[in-house]
This record gives C-alpha cells, sequence and structure tokens, in this order.
C-alpha cells in the first residue's frame, strides 16, 4: 500500500509536467478564439502605442536634435545644473549690461560680433582635453590690462570640482582656456583670488575637507601651493575685504541641517588676510530662511564709500537668484545690512535664456578706464533638473505598464474567468489534492469581480468601448511623455556656440494693418529664441500698432514706410546693431531650435544666403517651380529670402545699389519676386557658392488660417515668377548650378 500510493502521485506530477505545456496553449487558443474582444486588439494598442513614440520621437526629438557637442566627454547632464559664465560692463555696478551692448562696434571680419552670453561654458575646458560638465563660481583677477578668470569646472571623471582658469586680452570677449589651477582630491569650487603684499592668494571652498584653505601663486595662473590652514571649518563660500583698518571674512558653516542649510550666515575679522581670525560676537550673524540672502554670491565690493555684499536667493532651487545688501555698520561688536537693488536686468526668455532660471554668483571689479566689469554665472535648469526628469520618465513608463494590465485584465483575464465557469475547465484542479482552500476562495473572488466588472466594462457595449479606448489614449500619452522626459532634453531651445562664442541677430519682417493677428504671435514666440537680439518691423501699410501691444522678451521696433513696397524689406537700416539678418515672414511658424540651426550654418558662411525654403531655378525658358520640383531633382540654387539669413550689410547695400535699380522697379511694377532679385544679385557677385539650404523640423504658414494671405492663387504667383525669371537673367546674368541635399555633415540640409 505504501509503495503505491507513492508512486501514484509521482507518476500523476510525471504526466502534469510533460501534459501542462500542451494543455497551456491549447486553452489559450480556445481563450483567442472564443474572447468576443480578443487580445489582438490589446497587441494592436501596444503597437500602436509604439509606433507613436517611434513617430513622436523621429519629429519632435530626433528631428529638432542639437549637433553632437564639439566636448564627446563632457558638457553633459548634471544633476547640480548646466552653469555657464557670462559678462557684464557699466559705468558702476549698479549699471551692468550683458557684454553684447558693450561689444556691438562692427566687425567686418567676424561673424560673432556682437559678442554675446554666455561667453565661456564647459565646452571650453572640455574641448581642452578637460572633461567638464559646467563652469560655474567666476573669479576675475586683473593684470594690467589682461583678465585672468578663475571657475568651479565640474569634472566628469572624477564627479567633483576642480578650479580652472581661463584669459581674456579683449575686455572679457573672447576667452582661452589655460588649464586647470588646482586639484585637491576633494571637491573644489567658489575660488577668492586677491592679491595681498605683492603676492597672489586664492581661497577656494573646500568644506570636504573640513577647513578653509588658503594658496600662494608660485607660478600664476597655473602653479599655486598651500600656504596655511586659515580656519578649521567647513565654511563654505568664503569671501574677505578690507574695510575700515581690518579684514573681514564672510562665510557660511555648511555642516548645517535642515532650514539652516544655505540660510547661515557668520563673520571673523582679523588685520591680516593670513590670520589669525577671530569670530564675530554676534555669530551666526544669520540663521534664517535661505531666500534672504545668507550664503554669499560673490566678492564684496567697495562703490563710492559704501561697503555691499552679495548674498544668494536660494528659495525654490539652489542659487534662484542673486540680492545685494548695503552694509550700514561692521565693527567688532555690530553689523547691520540692508537690501538695495543691484539693477541687473532679470532674463525674460526663460530656459532658452543661458541664465533664465538662475543665476546666483557675481564679481565686479572696476578697470583701469573707470568703467565696471562683471562675471556671473547662470543656468537654464534648476537643481536636480536631470534627475527629476529620469524619474519622471521612468513614473510614466511605470503607468503605461499599469495600463497595459488594466486593458489585459479587462479585455482577457475577465473572459478567461467567465470561461472558467464549466467545470471541466477546473476539473484538473479539484484533483489536486495539495490545493489551498484559500486558493479556491481568491478564484471565487476573481471571478465574482470579473463578472462585476464585465457586466460594467463590456467591449461589445459603446460604454465598454468609450472605457478602453480612453485607456488607450492614455497609454499613448504616456508613451510620448515618457519618451519626452527621457530623452527630449530639458525643455531648453538653446543657441549653437560657434567658434566657442555666441551671437546675435536681428529678425526682420515686413507686414501691413490686416496681419497684426499673424504679428502679435510672431513676435511673441520668436522673441523667446535665444540668439533674437531685436525684432524690426516694416510696416508697409494701415495704422502702425504701438510697440507696447506685443508680448516680447525682446525689443520691438516698427519701421513705417512711405510707400508700399517689396523693396522695403532690404532697406539699409543703420540701426540695426547686428552683423546677422533673420528675414522671416510673419507668416512661418517653426521652432526656435530650427532657427539657431540656420544662425549657426550662416556664422559657418556668413558670405552666403542661408534659408529654409530651396528652389531649384532651371528649363530653358528657366520656369518656377515649388519644392516637390527640387526634392525630385535632389537639388536646388535657390533660396526664398522670406525665411533666410544674411549679412545685413552687405544684402541690403547690394540690394539698394545702382546696379540693382531697375531691378527693383520691376518687383515694385511685379509686386512679387524681391527674393529672386537677392539670389541673383548675390549669384552675379560672387563665382563661388551662394546659398545653403537647412531643412526645418516642421513649419506652419498661419496665413492659411486667415484672408490675409499674400498669394492665394498659386499658380499665378508661379507665373509671375517666371516673368520675373526672364528678366533678371537678362539684367544679371545667370544663377548657381544645382547644389545636393545631404552633402552636411550634420545632415541638417537633408
Amino acid at each position: 500500500m505504501g509503495e503505491k500510493k507513492s508512486v501514484r502521485p509521482l507518476r500523476s506530477r510525471s504526466l502534469w509536467g510533460s501534459m501542462a505545456p500542451r494543455i497551456g496553449l491549447a486553452r489559450g487558443w480556445s481563450f483567442l478564439r472564443r474572447s468576443p474582444f480578443p487580445v489582438a486588439f490589446l497587441l494592436g494598442s501596444l503597437a500602436a502605442s509604439g509606433l507613436v513614440a517611434v513617430v513622436f520621437y523621429w519629429f519632435v526629438v530626433s528631428a529638432s536634435h542639437r549637433a553632437p557637442d564639439p566636448a564627446p566627454f563632457g558638457c553633459r547632464p548634471d544633476s547640480e545644473g548646466s552653469w555657464s559664465v557670462g559678462v557684464f560692463y557699466g559705468k558702476s555696478p549698479f549699471s551692468l549690461s550683458p557684454s553684447n551692448w558693450y561689444h556691438g562696434s562692427s566687425n567686418p571680419n567676424s561673424s560673432a560680433w556682437p559678442i554675446a552670453n554666455p561667453v565661456l561654458t564647459c565646452a571650453a575646458p572640455s574641448s581642452a582635453g578637460y572633461p567638464s560638465n559646467f563652469v560655474a563660481d567666476p573669479f576675475l583677477y586683473l593684470q594690467d590690462f589682461v583678465l585672468y578668470l578663475f571657475f568651479e569646472s565640474k569634472s566628469t571623471t572624477a564627479m567633483k570640482g576642480d578650479i580652472g582658469v581661463a584669459r581674456s586680452f579683449d575686455h572679457g570677449g573672447t576667452w582661452e582656456f589655460l588649464g586647470i589651477a588646482l586639484e585637491e582630491p576633494w571637491h573644489l569650487s567658489y575660488p577668492f583670488v586677491f592679491s595681498y603684499q605683492n603676492q597672489i592668494y586664492m581661497m577656494p571652498e573646500g568644506n570636504k575637507k573640513g577647513e578653509l584653505r588658503l594658496y600662494r601663486a608660485v607660478k600664476f595662473p597655473l602653479k599655486w601651493t598651500l600656504e596655511k590652514v586659515i580656519i578649521r571649518k567647513p565654511l563654505i563660500d568664503a569671501s574677505l575685504i578690507q574695510y575700515e583698518g581690518n579684514y573681514w571674512l564672510f562665510g557660511s558653516d555648511f555642516s548645517r541641517f535642515g532650514v539652516e542649510k544655505n540660510a547661515e550666515l557668520e563673520i571673523w575679522y582679523s588685520s591680516s588676510p593670513l590670520g589669525p581670525w577671530k569670530q564675530h560676537p554676534r555669530n551666526p550673524i544669520y540663521r534664517t530662511d535661505k531666500s534672504l540672502g545668507a550664503r554669499n554670491g560673490g566678492r564684496p565690493f567697495i562703490y563710492e564709500g559704501s561697503l555691499y555684499r552679495l548674498g544668494q536667493d536660494c528659495s525654490g532651487t539652489y542659487g534662484r537668484r542673486l540680492q545685494i545688501y548695503k552694509i550700514e555698520k561692521l565693527n567688532k561688536e555690530e553689523f547691520k545690512e540692508v537690501p538695495t537693488n543691484l539693477r541687473i536686468e532679470e532674463p525674460k526668455k526663460g530656459r532658452n535664456a543661458w541664465n533664465g532660471i538662475r543665476h546666483h554668483h557675481l564679481d565686479t571689479q572696476q578697470l583701469p578706464s573707470g568703467n565696471w566689469i562683471a562675471v556671473m554665472d547662470g543656468d537654464r535648469v534648476p537643481s536636480g533638473d536631470s534627475t527629476r526628469r529620469f524619474i519622471t520618465g521612468c513614473t510614466y513608463t511605470l503607468l503605461l505598464f499599469f495600463l497595459v494590465v488594466v486593458m489585459s485584465i479587462l479585455v482577457g483575464a475577465v473572459n478567461c474567468c467567465m470561461a472558467s465557469n464549466r467545470r471541466h475547465e477546473y476539473a484538473w484542479l479539484r484533483a489536486r489534492m495539495h490545493m489551498n482552500f484559500r486558493a479556491w476562495r481568491y478564484i471565487a473572488c476573481i471571478k465574482s469581480y470579473g463578472s462585476s466588472i464585465r457586466s460594467r466594462v463590456n467591449p461589445k457595449t459603446c460604454t465598454g468601448k468609450l472605457v478602453l479606448s480612453f485607456l488607450v489614449l492614455l497609454g499613448i500619452s504616456s508613451v510620448c511623455m515618457s519618451v519626452h522626459f527621457l530623452t527630449g532634453g530639458n525643455g531648453a531651445e538653446e543657441a549653437y556656440i560657434y567658434g566657442g562664442q555666441y551671437s546675435q541677430f536681428t529678425m526682420v519682417t515686413m507686414t501691413y494693418e490686416a496681419r497684426l493677428w499673424n504679428l502679435k504671435l510672431y513676435v511673441k514666440h520668436y522673441s523667446r529664441c535665444e540668439s533674437v537680439r531685436e525684432i524690426v518691423v516694416v510696416w508697409n501699410k494701415g495704422k502702425p500698432p504701438n510697440e507696447s501691444e506685443f508680448d516680447s522678451a525682446v525689443p520691438v521696433r516698427i519701421r513705417v514706410e512711405e510707400q508700399n513696397s517689396l523693396n522695403n524689406r532690404f532697406k539699409v537700416d543703420p540701426i540695426i546693431k547686428t552683423r546677422a539678418v533673420l528675414e522671416l515672414d510673419d507668416d512661418i511658424l517653426m521652432t526656435c531650435n530650427d532657427i539657431e540651426k540656420g544662425f549657426r550654418v550662416w556664422r559657418e558662411n556668413p558670405e552666403r544666403l542661408v534659408g529654409f525654403y530651396p528652389r531649384l531655378i532651371d528649363g530653358s525658358p528657366l520656369q518656377y517651380r515649388n519644392e516637390r520640383y527640387a526634392r525630385g531633382k535632389n537639388g536646388y540654387n535657390v533660396i526664398l529670402t522670406g525665411a533666410a539669413f544674411m549679412d545685413s550689410d552687405y544684402a541690403f547695400n547690394k540690394y539698394w545699389s545702382e546696379e540693382a535699380r531697375e531691378g527693383r522697379n520691376f518687383v515694385d511694377h511685379s509686386f512679387n519676386c524681391e527674393d529672386l532679385l537677392m539670389n541673383f544679385l548675390y549669384a552675379n557677385a560672387s563665382s563661388v557658392r551662394t546659398v545653403e539650404y537647412v531643412h526645418p523640423a516642421w513649419a506652419i504658414d498661419t496665413s492659411k488660417l486667415s484672408t490675409a494671405a499674400i498669394s492665394r492663387n498659386t499658380q499665378v504667383h508661379y507665373d509671375i515668377r517666371t516673368n520675373c525669371l526672364s528678366k533678371f537673367l537678362s539684367l544679371y546674368g545667370s544663377l548657381p548650378s544645382r547644389l545636393e541635399f545631404g552633402t552636411r555633415v550634420d545632415g541638417w540640409d537633408r
């Protein structure tokens, strides 16, 4: 008896083990056949979600993807931010303006004027072989007419701060990265540099070491030696200044916790920066809200006999903005300061601006000329942004999986539970003596809930289809959001660096009264693009609007014309302060990233017309055709100047030269073809390439949404242009030969 009892279960298990896969497949196939709402729908939903993800990535992320960074091992997303450094100038420390206003003079040999902030980024040390994710905490040291800039450089290898140094011979417009001036096994930042008794010293933050150290330059600016430990305390952002016979040191104890982090300030004093240092009897001076600027934000300075201290507003995110305080009392017994206005204009372009989200450090000093210079760091993302984006992307991914499970239950598990009412489908379970009674209760509960859900969400009913359709749309949205946060970057449409520098351009558009609504949308959108400095509106007809009517992040200038002429688009305008001009019709809407791409390409070739709408003009006689024809022939030789970058001086003077007079008269007669005339004039003046195409990710013609379109009859419009081609050919010679699409390495012309 015992042997028989022991053998039968073994044989039974063996039989079940060999048959289970077949039974499972058979039951699964039976379910697929019986299901009134097949699992194929679920699989189709997942496939649709995947397709949407691919399409979303292609058009939104990949199509507008930035060119590879020139520093391949640096400038990566960092949880601490993407800090960079800008330069400001003014007659006083309270009238500082960005560098592009100071370096506004014309330079015909460079496409980089006016030089724009930021003037130093992580690309400078990374390209020199010191991979860096960001540069921050800038301090100036003036030596004759040479500027030295010391800053924190976040190493991508050790993931800590080192002290880098750069040099400028042109008042801070351009910087040459010299190398890493100071490196320790621990994190370094805030390189406070000063001179004392003909020696140059640096007092960097190194709170991880637990002490404040002073270094002396052995061979300035790249070789330093430890002079002494001046305070054995983990002080951060320590700054000192000589005032009324003593040296005063301001710093914060970083060992504090909770709300006191970034909200504590201490004062120390000494007769020499080498010490010994004594604590102020009122220490800590502040132990307050971190938004009130307790933590230092740069070098203290004296102006018109008054002492000023810079502090950080760390509310919301670390280093959100700077605050400045006028110190009214500072002695060995008392301290009092009051907030004042720094009067540096807040950025209006949000994340598109290099310092649009936060700026937490300023060092301002007086130049030998009497003017003032300042360096400031800034960031377009808040602290921890990359980590939050990753977590948010993963959350949407988990939501997608949850929705898949819910849909599986609704269209799969419910059917399976309902189909299991037949006794023979659970016969094999009842035959298993080892099944726990509790498991049967769970199965019964699932069946009960399944029946309840199915009665409410029947895929055959309108309600059921509506619920499932909603879940599918929610799943597609989750896919899009997941792709956006995991691969879509920080949400900023940034400028492209060229030759180690950023620059700016002026936008020029031509319009009239009936298209005012178009213009307002145009200004609001494009004024937020980082490299746009000013928008000039050529007003051809009707009552001009007031400049205050526009929601703009940059100045808007309305230039009212006496005559309604298309030639006004290219009129010489001495008030324009940039070499680059983007002529863009007011009914074209595209991304700032595409605009920045075009600007980068033009800066590579400022002698060309660089634009977004290609045409191939060929045939005998010449015939005007659309872009589809150019694509079919895989080439172009004309760029429409209704969306093109050009050299403002060269192009406008060329267009209004004596040789172009007859062509301008023909444009007035036809009220068309001003862009074709510009192409002929460029081609006639040079034997080398004169046009270049940049492919936008997308572009919308907003005039189609109204009755104010310029050319509503396309064929008539093309016939007029074909007539213009014959006229301009006889006046100015032939156009360039065909240029192929897709010749750029970055693929921007495909």
